[in-house]
């Protein structure tokens, strides 16, 4: 087992994965899926799709949090900016993205308060510090980021801070996945799991995937020898029909994943129907804030509401995060849409596709 980053880059051990893989002979198409933003990112940054055998295509799917926020979220953010006295905490790449009629940086140009966080404690000290103003978090991001704003809640919760809330857009991997394998317009081959998502929940949640699909799964790092390791990790299963849920990652992941972690999401959470951007709605993707801890629920606590938000019709965001079209496929690509001024959420986000494969499509 590898031990040092640098051991995770090299060449020379990418080089023998390579070879190893082109052994495998499997002479039809194969389509594998990443759902991972980080994992988008490494593919296309250390070029790996052009080192592996043509037919073996990699696919892009709904792993970035920010490009699959809807518009009604982005929208119901900027209301909750405009309420006197009240203050939006977000991570850094929400600030940037469009909803139907504005984006937070638009508001905060226009003197409405938008503060960035580096973690969701830094929502809550905020609070804290500013009594006499409302702090609404917005909680996007999937399972990996689940447990930090479940723990943000029950922090205010037991410290009776009463002038923080969250806006919840908290999203769960494994109906997703379930929904693009039942979606006629592409033919799944094979996942690779997304990395910091079964850190928490553990790789037991794509057992019904490999299990009663018969669609490999491998949990991978992210480093380009990890990624390597796990295309062929896929392959062997495809070429010895012995199909599996397997675990590439495993100097971070396990089977039952972290059991604290997976608690005070419970705690907190429970399952719902959620919107995905480009998407639409699936069945229990998504988490909302429990009845008992409704008065950090920014929803129910400021009554928002909006007016049904569409999509800007020329964005194919989500045919590419389905893994239907590349981003060279849209009109607005490299012309209007670029990462100075980005159309679609996945321009916005350093995870998105379309901004890396503008950063990295040269590779």
């Amino acid at each position: 087992m590898l031990k040092f980053i640098d051991e995770y880059r090299d060449k020379r051990t990418a080089d023998l994965i390579i070879k190893e893989i082109k052994k495998i002979k499997i002479t039809e198409k194969v389509n594998i899926m990443e759902v991972c933003g980080g994992h988008t990112l490494s593919i296309l940054k250390y070029g790996i799709q052009k080192l592996i055998p043509q037919n073996i295509n990699l696919i892009s799917g709904p792993g970035c949090p920010v490009c699959v926020t809807p518009n009604n979220f982005i929208d119901k953010a900027v209301k909750l900016s405009r309420i006197k006295n009240t203050i939006i905490t977000t991570f850094g790449d929400m600030i940037k993205v469009r909803g139907s009629e504005s984006s937070l940086q638009k508001e905060k140009e226009n003197g409405n308060i938008v503060k960035i966080c580096l973690s969701t404690m830094d929502a809550v000290k905020i609070a804290k510090e500013n009594k006499d103003k409302e702090i609404i978090f917005l909680g996007i991001g999937f399972e990996t980021t689940a447990p930090s704003v479940s723990a943000a809640i029950k922090h205010a919760y037991d410290e009776n801070i009463n002038n923080f809330s969250t806006l919840c857009g908290l999203k769960t991997m494994p109906n997703a996945m379930l929904s693009l394998i039942t979606d006629n317009k592409i033919k799944i081959n094979g996942f690779i799991c997304p990395g910091h998502v079964t850190v928490i929940t553990g790789s037991k949640i794509y057992d019904k995937i490999a299990n009663d699909y018969q669609i490999p799964c491998v949990t991978s790092g992210f480093e380009p020898v990890d990624l390597i390791q796990t295309i062929k990790m896929i392959l062997k299963q495809l070429k010895n029909n012995c199909i599996k849920n397997e675990i590439q990652y495993k100097r971070a992941a396990n089977y039952e994943g972290n059991i604290k972690a997976q608690k005070i999401i419970n705690e907190i959470f429970e399952e719902t129907d959620s919107i995905w951007r480009g998407i639409g709605s699936i069945k229990n993707s998504g988490l909302k804030i429990k009845k008992e801890f409704s008065e950090f629920d920014a929803e129910k606590r400021f009554e928002i509401k909006i007016n049904d938000t569409e999509e800007n019709p020329l964005c194919i965001c989500g045919d590419i995060m389905r893994g239907i079209l590349k981003p060279l496929d849209c009109k607005l690509f490299k012309k209007v849409c670029t990462p100075d001024n980005p159309v679609g959420a996945c321009m916005v986000s350093a995870e998105g596709n379309c901004a890396n494969f503008f950063k990295y499509s040269h590779i």
